[in-house]
């Protein structure tokens, strides 16, 4: 089965776009249970920590999701999910912990990081410069197989099951991940606009990518960006 799902993801990849994206956004403008873009990882699991961030716009205030990571034992490997305004869940392994009280902000650029240590458990996330406190969220869990990554959906199954009402509706850019724990200095250079060294799982600047449904790839207008 490994094999197997190694293989469709290799397939995957040969019909995917490979684009640098620097400068550019995804754009989600409308509600659908269609509009996805799937990220091609530049490595397989197991994983054992991750570090994301990533850049988001949007002046939805409903549910809404930010970025799904799954694999094939489990939807929720790695899912950065919005409840409400001002409230971000993080899942891993689907056990779910919300974070409450960093600076959101709707209609203005969001800079994210969230890291992930299964040696202790240990999780923080980062929003426009602030950091929440660290907690325990997957200790000691590993996450096999192939990953099914996307962005404007949350995955109910591998790689669909997807929701409407869940659906992504803003702009997206700057998507990072690597398989560890990066620096706090790394993490502000990012959310500076700063040269920071380029996630080795997903790297904007090289990014392989399908697009499904209405998204659409723009330039971004980073004069309008802040990073607090």
């Amino acid at each position: 089965m490994r094999q197997l799902l190694v293989f469709l993801a290799l397939l995957c990849a040969g019909h995917a776009t490979q684009e640098d994206l620097s400068e550019k956004v995804f754009i989600f403008p409308v509600q659908s249970a269609t509009s996805a873009v799937k990220l091609v990882p530049y490595g397989q699991g197991p994983f054992s920590s991750l570090t994301m961030c990533m850049r988001f716009l949007s002046s939805t205030t409903r549910a809404q999701s930010l970025f799904s990571f799954a694999i094939q034992s489990q939807h929720n490997a790695f899912l950065l999910y919005k409840p409400s305004v001002g409230t971000y869940r993080m899942h891993v392994n689907g056990v779910a912990l919300d974070i409450t009280g960093l600076p959101d902000k709707t209609d203005e650029w969001n800079s994210v990081c969230w890291t992930w240590d299964s040696t202790n458990g240990l999780t923080a996330l980062w929003i426009n410069g602030e950091r929440s406190t660290r907690r325990v969220l997957g200790t000691k869990v590993s996450l096999e197989g192939s990953p099914s990554i996307i962005l404007g959906q949350e995955q109910d199954s591998y790689g669909g099951g997807f929701d409407q009402s869940q659906s992504f509706v803003g702009e997206i850019t700057d998507v990072h991940l690597w398989n560890s724990v990066i620096s706090p200095c790394e993490i502000r250079a990012f959310m500076d606009g700063s040269t920071f060294t380029s996630g080795n799982l997903l790297n904007w600047n090289n990014m392989q990518y399908t697009i499904t449904g209405p998204v659409y790839v723009e330039p971004s207008d980073f004069d309008k960006l802040t990073c607090l």
